[in-house]
């Protein structure tokens, strides 16, 4: 019997499942990866961390529910977060850590990069908006900032590029993952000379182009003595997990969007065309040759809960955060729709879609006396909602939607799709336990094993069988509050730049301060 392992490396956690050829999952496991936040605006992770809990997550997934049941493994197919940075030095050593799509300290040159001549044409060229998110304008901050990596660099990998570089030798990078680094021509599939140029990078400084579909070249003979795996167990490269999740929802086509909400958040679509957007607010990723993935991302989902519940949820138990979140929703649930008033704006972590403000702040509004914790809790997850609501509202002015489709862990708590539902006033369709990232690269790897055709032949065969229909009077609620969150999400711009340049001028201040250790 043959199997399929998909690996998922996320920003929070990477997770591995295991299907059999028609879909089924065989088993699954997951092992979380720390963010590191050293200073404002900063957002690390140790590539090295990221390597081993795979190797651990996949090994015991491997040992546990694949060789005891004699399956062979005929695919491994990758799929990972986007935006990530790492350079290498010339052997191909880690040179500090890989900056996350959450970073924003490449702000500066977002800035001065949209406001010139050459961002306009480079954003039209790559489908990447200007924002420190951008590996183009992180890698610009490191040639700018940190001149020595800079200097010691010879290639900038993705995570994903150097896990299979570790696993195979090999550098490469595909078409999904590339276009999300705004140092991809998405028109001619060929890295773009005016965003290299802007970087201060050649074309041999990053891995070479390949379809998702590309074996990725065989794994290591250690890998394949350690792993239980043979010689001829393909390694592909795959996509990215947002290109990954829309595939598994089978979201294809004019009518049907997607939701995710991990510890960040998107709405998209995918069709045969590139969304042109004068204010740049959307972007366009390639799935495959004239496939596009399009939509907004945000910062803050349900990394932000997560937040509330760590500081001020009850811990029967400690780190127990998942139980914490489980008692608040049960308290949020108890509070009227729109929170009596109470307005909560989630940029903890900056902000992508639709505002691109790097310096945007979060801020609890409309407080009065008689609100109470359970308040502050329904209106943290209607924040975070209504952020992702605010996405799907400019997308529409592009394509039509008439029902959406959601997935990640945040956005599949029944709470939040009945929420979710209200706030859209569409239908929501869902499949309880399931993983759309996974799945998405589940049918990448049967598609390239022949078992399906097409994109469109495997986004058919996805079936979404839960619902949750709107309730037209909760809509009607949601629809005034967010008018008034709009409102302040683009009218605040100026005070989050102001208190951004404190908070950096404070930090400055206190290294400048700081008094040397004594040896």
């Amino acid at each position: 019997m043959k199997s399929i392992i998909t690996i998922e490396l996320g920003t929070n956690a990477v997770r591995v499942f295991a299907f059999d050829l028609k879909g089924n999952v065989i088993g699954s496991s997951k092992g979380y990866c720390p963010t590191f936040h050293t200073e404002p605006d900063h957002s690390e992770q140790d590539p090295e961390q990221i390597f081993i809990t795979m190797l651990y997550v996949l090994k015991n997934l491997l040992n546990e529910k694949i060789h005891p049941k004699k399956y062979k493994v005929a695919t491994i197919c990758f799929s990972s977060s986007m935006h990530s940075v790492l350079a290498v030095d010339k052997n191909g050593n880690p040179i500090g850590n890989a900056i996350t799509w959450a970073d924003n300290r490449a702000n500066k040159e977002a800035q001065e990069l949209k406001s010139s001549a050459a961002g306009k044409a480079i954003y039209n060229a790559t489908g990447t908006p200007l924002h420190p998110m951008s590996p183009l304008v992180k890698i610009s901050w490191i040639k700018n900032s940190d001149k020595e990596r800079f200097r010691q660099t010879a290639k900038f990998l993705s995570i994903k590029s150097y896990i299979i570089h570790q696993l195979t030798g090999e550098y490469i990078i595909d078409y999904s993952i590339a276009s999300a680094t705004g140092l991809l021509n998405i028109h001619t599939i060929k890295w773009e000379p005016d965003a290299l140029k802007f970087a201060g990078i050649s074309e041999a400084m990053l891995p070479e182009l390949v379809s998702v579909y590309t074996p990725a070249g065989k794994l290591k003979k250690a890998y394949q003595n350690s792993l239980g795996l043979t010689v001829d167990t393909k390694i592909i490269v795959g996509s990215s997990d947002g290109c990954m999740a829309t595939l598994g929802d089978g979201v294809k086509g004019e009518g049907k969007a997607t939701i995710t909400i991990e510890d960040s958040g998107a709405v998209r679509v995918m069709g045969n065309r590139v969304l042109q957007d004068e204010k740049q607010r959307f972007f366009n990723y390639l799935l495959t040759e004239n496939c596009y993935v399009s939509g907004g991302p945000t910062n803050n989902g349900g990394v932000i809960f997560e937040w509330f519940a760590r500081q001020f949820g009850d811990f029967k138990n400690p780190f127990d955060v998942e139980q914490s979140m489980q008692e608040l929703i049960a308290e949020a649930s108890k509070v009227a729709v729109g929170s009596d008033g109470l307005l909560f704006l989630p940029y903890l972590l900056g902000e992508r879609a639709p505002i691109w403000n790097a310096n945007a702040r979060g801020a609890y509004f409309g407080l009065n006396i008689k609100h109470e914790k359970k308040h502050f809790v329904r209106a943290t997850i209607e924040g975070i909602l209504y952020e992702i609501y605010s996405i799907g509202k400019i997308l529409e002015e592009h394509r039509t939607i008439k029902s959406l489709s959601i997935n990640g862990s945040f956005a599949t708590i029944p709470f939040c799709s009945q929420m979710i539902a209200d706030m859209f006033n569409k239908p929501v369709r869902l499949r309880q336990n399931f993983h759309s990232v996974s799945f998405g690269a589940f049918l990448l790897s049967a598609i390239e094993m022949g078992i399906y055709q097409s994109l469109d032949e495997a986004a058919t065969r996805v079936e979404m069988p839960d619902t949750f229909k709107p309730q037209k009077q909760n809509h009607a609620v949601y629809a005034g509050y967010f008018s008034v969150f709009e409102k302040l999400s683009n009218s605040l711009s100026d005070e989050f730049e102001a208190i951004a340049n404190l908070q950096h001028k404070d930090v400055a201040a206190q290294r400048k301060n700081k008094t040397p250790i004594k040896k």
